[in-house]
């Protein structure tokens, strides 16, 4: 190996067949085939859809990957998949390519949680991780605050959604505002252009027992039904809907409650180094929210780019080749997919 392991990584956890290339902690290529078109006549992504999808996407893109790359399939020192959490058939998809690739070349085999490779992608950007870590990972089936003093084999969650994720509650949100899907760039969007402070929605878990006993947990799913009613009394009074306005201001009511609980686990629990991770991660807002809230809190935040924060094959390649440097044992070939893997779990 030269300037440290050569990994292919396989993503197939959702609607998005991502294949990515890492050598050590450079990022090669990143090749994606996304089939969220063929979902959004749906407003949701379909799950037969999906898998279907990814069987149609497979060979092409990993041969785009290695084409692009410049590498061939014979160079690979390990090659790693997302076994969980993720959509059950998609799962399987990825997970049967992989092993196959595995088996058909005698290379190691690495399977990974999805969650975890949202905070390993940030060593082809940033570098590596500071140990611990502080992680907020915001996703469309996930909200978590993890602990993480050794992305490749020690992952602590100290919150998470109870109900609705945050980017869920975007989608839904959208979907009453008769924005198309997914949800997020276009509440983003709309809000760019409406004032956040018009609308005074609710903060979930954010004061009373809710605040004792839940201190870094997150319930979008109230906040959603606000969103809701709010839309239809106007409707029902024949009043015009200010979409830009409730897009921003919902927007806000999400972003400030994930900020204020990130950076508050960060001081309780001693960490200066905080990552946003997760398709929500994109948000324009949440990252210039998280940023002003860091630097008045002495905290170092670290996000990727918007296109490794969504899923992608780059963030389980990188977690791959970590998981190869630091000398961690492969999976085994007939290693299951866990369609609800806990994120503690960081290998299947």
């Amino acid at each position: 190996m030269t300037d440290g392991p050569l990994v292919l990584g396989i993503e197939t956890s959702c609607d998005e067949t991502g294949v990515g290339i890492v050598r050590g902690q450079t990022l090669l290529v990143d090749a994606v085939a996304s089939s969220v078109d063929e979902h959004a006549r749906f407003g949701g992504v379909v799950p037969e859809v999906a898998s279907r999808a990814h069987l149609e996407a497979m060979v092409p893109t990993i041969e785009r990957a290695c084409r692009e790359a410049g590498v061939r399939l014979q160079d690979l020192d390990a090659i790693a998949v997302t076994a969980g959490p993720g959509l059950a058939g998609a799962l399987l998809v990825g997970v049967a390519s992989a092993k196959s690739l595995a088996l058909a070349l005698g290379t190691p085999l690495y399977g990974v949680n999805h969650l975890a490779s949202h905070v390993a992608v940030d060593v082809v950007e940033h570098g590596p991780l500071p140990e611990p870590t502080m992680a907020l990972l915001v996703s469309g089936g996930h909200s978590s605050l993890l602990l993480v003093p050794d992305v490749t084999r020690d992952i602590r969650s100290l919150g998470s959604t109870l109900d609705d994720a945050a980017g869920e509650a975007f989608d839904k949100v959208a979907r009453v505002l008769g924005l198309p899907f997914p949800g997020g760039p276009f509440i983003d969007r709309a809000a760019r252009d409406g004032n956040r402070i018009a609308i005074d929605f609710p903060r979930g878990l954010t004061s009373g027992k809710d605040r004792q006993h839940h201190e870094f947990d997150f319930s979008f799913s109230g906040l959603k039904t606000a969103v809701a009613r709010w839309v239809q009394l106007r409707e029902q009074a024949g009043e015009a809907v200010p979409v830009n306005d409730v897009a921003a201001s919902f927007q806000e009511a999400v972003v400030d409650v994930l900020t204020r609980k990130a950076v508050r686990a960060c001081a309780a629990n001693g960490v200066d180094d905080l990552l946003l991770g997760g398709g929500v991660a994109a948000n324009s807002r949440l990252r210039a929210l998280a940023q002003e809230r860091c630097d008045v809190a002495g905290i170092r935040l670290r996000v990727p780019r918007p296109g490794l924060c969504t899923d992608n094959g780059a963030m389980v390649a990188a977690l791959g080749a970590q998981l190869v440097d630091r000398g961690r044992t492969p999976s085994r070939l007939d290693l299951p997919t866990d369609s609800s893997m806990p994120v503690q779990q960081v290998q299947a």
